[in-house]
C-alpha cells in the first residue's frame, strides 16, 4: 500500500488542502470503517479495484469519480482488487465552492462527481486514464483553476468563512457560537446558515468534528492517557469525549486503540 501527498499551487493553496495517489498492488479484500475529518472529497478511480460504501445497510459500488461529501457518522466501506486513485482532498471552507449545489447535500453520501459536474470531469478523468503522475497533477489544476474563475464572485464568502473557521477552531467550547458571531459581526442564525452553505456543516458540528480529529493525532503520537487527551482537545469530562468519539467511529477510543482502520491512517493530517 502506497500513499504520497502532493502540495497545490500557489493560487489553489487557499481552497485545496492536498492531493493524494493511493495504491495497493495487493488486491486483497477488506472492510474499514471511514471517520468525519470535515472536509470534502473528489477521487478519480484510476485501476481495476472495486470501491463499496453502505448504503440502507447493504454494500453499493461507488463511481468511477467519487465526490464524498462531508461525512458526520461513520462510513463502511469494502475493498477488493487493485487500486490506484487520485484524490483532491479540499479545504472545509471550499468544498462548495467548486460545486454548483450546496455541500450539504452531499453529506454522508459517495456521490457520482460526473452526475454534479458534468462533460469537463467526465474529460478529466479520461485525461487522467493516459497521464503521468506529474501530468495529473498539472491537469487537476487546470480543472480547478477553471472552476474556481468560473465561482469567483462567491470566492469572497468562502474566504470569509475560512476566518470564521479558524476563531472555531480557537474555540473548544462548542457553546461559544453566538460571541464567535459577534466576533465576526453577524447574528448567530447568519452565521449558521453561512456555514451550512459552504461546508455543509453547522458551527457547533464543525467544532466537535475538529476536536475529533485532534484526539486521533494525539492518540497516535500514544504518549498521553486517554484522560489527557479529552482535557487537551477541549471536551468537559472523559464521559463527553467518549460519547463524541463514539458517534463519529461507532466505537470508544480504548477499543480504536486495539483495533486497525486503514483508510483513517493513511489519510491522516
Amino acid at each position: 500500500m502506497d500513499f504520497r501527498k502532493y502540495a497545490p499551487s500557489y493560487p489553489l493553496q487557499p481552497y485545496i488542502k492536498y492531493y493524494y495517489v493511493f495504491r495497493s498492488a495487493s488486491g486483497a479484500v477488506f472492510e474499514d470503517t471511514v471517520f468525519p475529518c470535515g472536509d470534502m472529497e473528489m477521487i478519480f478511480n484510476l485501476g481495476e479495484g472495486v470501491w463499496e460504501s453502505e448504503v440502507d445497510r447493504q454494500f453499493l459500488k461507488t463511481p468511477q469519480i467519487e465526490l464524498w461529501g462531508q461525512i458526520t457518522q461513520p462510513l463502511q466501506v469494502k475493498s477488493s482488487g487493485r487500486h490506484t486513485m487520485f484524490g483532491i482532498r479540499f479545504r472545509t471552507h471550499s468544498g462548495g465552492l467548486f460545486l454548483d449545489d450546496e455541500p450539504g447535500k452531499f453529506n454522508n453520501m459517495v456521490a457520482d462527481a460526473a452526475d454534479i459536474l458534468g462533460q469537463p470531469v467526465r474529460l478529466l478523468h479520461v485525461q487522467l486514464l493516459e497521464a503521468n503522475e506529474q501530468t495529473r497533477i498539472a491537469l487537476v489544476e487546470k480543472f480547478l483553476l477553471q472552476r474556481l474563475a468560473a465561482n469567483q464572485k462567491r470566492s469572497y464568502q468562502a474566504d470569509r468563512v475560512a476566518g470564521i473557521l479558524s476563531t472555531i477552531y480557537g474555540v473548544p467550547d462548542e457553546n461559544n457560537i453566538n460571541e464567535i458571531a459577534s466576533t465576526h459581526n453577524m447574528t448567530g442564525r447568519n452565521l449558521n446558515k453561512l456555514l451550512n452553505r459552504y461546508t455543509g456543516l453547522s458551527p457547533k458540528l464543525v467544532g466537535k468534528i475538529n476536536r475529533f480529529q485532534q484526539s486521533l493525532r494525539l492518540i497516535a503520537r500514544k504518549n498521553q492517557s486517554l484522560t489527557g487527551i479529552a482535557y487537551d482537545c477541549g471536551y468537559f469530562d472523559q464521559s463527553h469525549f467518549i460519547r463524541d468519539f463514539k458517534s463519529f467511529t461507532g466505537v470508544t477510543p480504548s477499543a480504536y486503540l486495539e483495533n486497525k482502520f486503514t483508510v483513517n491512517h493513511v489519510l491522516q493530517d
